[in-house]
């Protein structure tokens, strides 16, 4: 099984504008093919590669210029700095799951498969998907359907979802759903991928770990180091976009004594790149892809 296709591959190359002797951190390591291809053009240089999936650590490319980071990229400011690197040239977030990840059933990722209702990329997480089902108040079973997945009938699900568990609690896929069957709109493949979005954000905060992605990707970048990120869904692209344009979360925009914006990112695409039919045809997972590309002011 390949364990992850890179997606938008010469664009983020392109876009990480590299320098032979620069340092680089590809922060979603995954499958090492955004690896593979940076170390192509770094000749003296350092990559190091951040990857918290257990998985993911026996694809770690043998090569003295290579360092996997066993750590969830939010830690990506203190890991440096462990490793004695101040500032770097360039820095690579491929974000989502891995289709390696969707495509092992016992991952529990898919909808495709039966299995444990799991979910995490950190296989150390105590939170899984059940854990949240069978425990969480019906009050957050709604904040995250509706939030982290778009659910519109997101207090009718979380109510259902408290009722059945009273008779029998969750444990694998096929009972989701089943209970999904019963409680969906819409069509149905999108309403399993919006719930099975929704829980497995909550149980990896890939909001939170994003942000704080984000703000370490400002501390550590030099001036004129480049960051390319690549999103999956509107949430967190929306989440991107503001913190590149304004530099903080709340994409709130702080202005100096003359007016001017102050802002740590100069954009270098103001609007995202789009993969091409070519790339989808030959991936199916990059056709909701969306690439952004920035310079450390």
């Amino acid at each position: 099984m390949e364990y992850h296709v890179p997606v938008f591959l010469a664009e983020c190359l392109e876009g990480l504008k590299i320098d032979s002797n620069g340092v680089y951190v590809d922060l979603t390591f995954g499958g090492g093919g955004h690896s593979r291809a940076i170390l192509e053009e770094v000749e003296s240089g350092k990559l190091y590669g951040f990857d918290q999936d257990e998985d993911a650590w026996e694809n770690a490319l043998d090569d003295s210029r290579f360092e996997l980071v066993q750590a969830n990229f939010a830690k990506l400011e203190r890991e440096l700095r462990l490793r004695g690197e101040g500032k770097v040239d360039g820095i690579l977030a491929d974000l989502g799951v891995s289709s390696y990840q969707l495509d092992v059933p016992e991952r529990g990722f898919s909808y495709r498969f039966d299995a444990d209702l799991d979910m995490r990329m950190d296989q150390t997480n105590p939170l899984t998907a059940a854990k949240i089902l069978n425990t969480y108040s019906q009050k957050d079973l709604v904040r995250i359907f509706s939030e982290h997945g778009e659910v519109r009938n997101s207090k009718t699900l979380a109510a259902k979802v408290v009722a059945e568990r009273e008779q029998s609690k969750f444990e694998t896929i096929t009972q989701l759903l089943n209970l999904l069957d019963r409680t969906g709109v819409g069509k149905k493949n999108r309403y399993y991928a919006q719930v099975f979005q929704a829980l497995r954000i909550e149980v990896n905060d890939e909001f939170g770990t994003l942000v704080e992605m984000l703000e370490g990707a400002v501390k550590v970048l030099k001036p004129g180091g480049r960051l390319v990120v690549i999103t999956y869904h509107s949430l967190e692209d929306r989440i991107v976009k503001r913190f590149l344009k304004s530099g903080n979360e709340r994409g709130e925009l702080k202005k100096d004594f003359y007016g001017n914006v102050e802002t740590p990112f100069k954009l270098i695409n103001r609007k995202a790149i789009e993969p091409s039919e070519e790339e989808i045809a030959r991936n199916s997972r990059a056709k909701s892809a969306k690439l952004r590309i920035v310079e450390r002011i």
